[in-house]
C-alpha cells in the first residue's frame, strides 16, 4: 500500500517538473513575440501574465513539495 502511494507520488512530481518546462518554453516564447511586437494586443499581453502566472505556481508547488530537476 504504502510502495502505491510513493510511486503515484512520484508519477505526479515528474508531471509537475515536465509542466514547468513547458510552460517555461511556452513563456519564453510569448515573451519574444511580445518583444518583437510594435503594438502588442490585449490579448497577447493576458496571454502572456496567464502563462507566467501558471508558470511560478508550479514552481512554488514545486519548491513546497521540495523537487529538484536535477534529482531523479
Amino acid at each position: 500500500m504504502f510502495g502505491k502511494k510513493k510511486r503515484i507520488q512520484k508519477e505526479i512530481d515528474q508531471q509537475l517538473l515536465v509542466n514547468i518546462k513547458k510552460l517555461k518554453k511556452e513563456w519564453e516564447q510569448l515573451n519574444r513575440i511580445i518583444e518583437q511586437s510594435i503594438d502588442p494586443s490585449d490579448e497577447g499581453l493576458q496571454d502572456l501574465a496567464l502563462v507566467k502566472a501558471k508558470y511560478f505556481y508550479l514552481l512554488r508547488e514545486a519548491r513546497n513539495r521540495e523537487l529538484s530537476a536535477l534529482s531523479k
